[in-house]
């Protein structure tokens, strides 16, 4: 009976984030009450309470669901054993843009982040809360290629700050342009292709060497 009441709260907690999903895909999340999302999941405002404090923290969960596949490969990037530091860092690239591509739930997801989520005074730790995880993605993928300089797989004097912020960059202007010109670049199909051009110029652009790059424009 008690594993079938947790196995029950699971299922309640996975339909509110199932109808928070998609109430702040149609309405925008400055839009969207408590009310409406315990009428599309079809439960009570005190049973969202019971799994969540507030939108806030409804909203995060949504968001961090879709992002777990990617946790065990960050692990592995940053850890001084792995062999192939690179190549993971390469996949993170490749599946996030891939997957958001061919995958409706995490497009929903990034569409609402990105497009329909005003960070107004109630979401104001929300955004605080997405600073905090930009700031620690930008500092794992710096890590990532330190440890794939130690492996020999990036030059030695790649200025690891820069090649954190253009891959972070990159990553965050493809998903933009996913959501606001689906049409324009097929990232299902050319995501791999991309990735490869971005570590590309990672291991052979002059302007990401901590060595005779002062940081001066070149003349005209």
């Amino acid at each position: 009976m008690v594993r079938r009441t947790k196995e029950e709260a699971q299922e309640t907690r996975a339909g509110i984030l199932d109808a928070a999903e998609r109430v702040f895909f149609e309405k925008g999340v400055s839009r969207t009450s408590l009310a409406d999302i315990a009428h599309a999941a079809g439960v009570t405002r005190g049973a969202i309470y019971w799994h969540f404090a507030n939108k806030g923290d409804l909203f995060t969960e949504m968001f961090d669901r879709v992002l777990l596949p990617l946790d065990e490969l960050k692990a592995a990037s940053i850890n001084p054993e792995e062999a192939d530091p690179l190549g993971r860092l390469v996949e993170i690239c490749t599946l996030c843009l891939r997957d958001t591509a061919n995958d409706p739930r995490r497009r929903r997801v990034f569409d609402i982040l990105f497009l329909k989520c005003e960070f107004v005074e109630e979401m104001g730790p929300v955004m605080a809360r997405h600073q905090n995880n930009m700031r620690e993605g930008l500092a794992k993928l710096e890590v990532g290629l330190r440890n794939a300089i130690t492996k020999g797989q990036l030059p030695a004097d790649l200025d690891t700050k820069l090649a954190a912020s253009l891959l972070h960059a990159f990553v965050g202007g493809s998903l933009r342009d996913m959501l606001f010109l689906p049409d324009a670049t097929d990232f299902g199909k050319h995501a791999r292709q991309l990735v490869d051009a971005m570590f590309d110029a990672l291991r052979l652009s002059p302007a990401l060497r901590t060595t005779g790059n002062t940081g001066a424009a070149p003349a005209l």
